[in-house]
C-alpha cells in the first residue's frame, strides 16, 4: 500500500524556483525605487514574469518551491507602483502649486 505522502525513489528532488526569486527581488526593488518613479518597470517585469512562474509552478506539481517567495513578490511589485502612482500625484500637486504660486496676479498694486 503506498500512501500520497511517500516519494518515489526516483522522483527529482524539489527545488527552489530561479523565477519566483527574481519576482521577488524585481518587487522588493520596485518598493525601493517606487517613490522616486523608477519603481514602475521593475515592477511591470515582476507581474509579467509572476505569471508565468506561476504556470510552471503549478505544472511542476510539487517540484518547484517558491510559491510564498512569488506571493510576497507580487504584493511588492503592486506597492511599488501604488508608491509610483502616489510619488507622480504628489509631484503633479507640487507642480501646480508652484505654477500659481508663480502666476500671481495681474491687477496694478495701487488698483483697490
Amino acid at each position: 500500500m503506498v500512501t500520497s505522502s511517500t516519494r518515489h525513489p526516483l522522483d527529482p528532488d524539489p527545488v527552489r524556483a530561479t523565477k519566483a526569486s527574481a519576482v521577488f527581488g524585481l518587487g522588493l526593488l520596485s518598493v525601493v525605487t517606487g517613490p522616486f518613479l523608477g519603481g514602475l518597470i521593475p515592477a511591470t517585469l515582476a507581474l509579467l514574469m509572476a505569471r508565468e512562474s506561476h504556470r510552471e509552478l503549478v505544472a511542476a506539481e510539487g517540484f518547484l518551491l517558491g510559491a510564498r517567495r512569488l506571493r510576497n513578490g507580487v504584493r511588492l511589485a503592486w506597492t511599488g507602483i501604488v508608491l509610483s502612482i502616489a510619488a507622480l500625484v504628489v509631484l503633479a500637486i507640487v507642480g501646480l502649486l508652484a505654477y500659481a504660486r508663480g502666476r500671481g496676479t495681474d491687477f496694478d498694486p495701487l488698483v483697490n
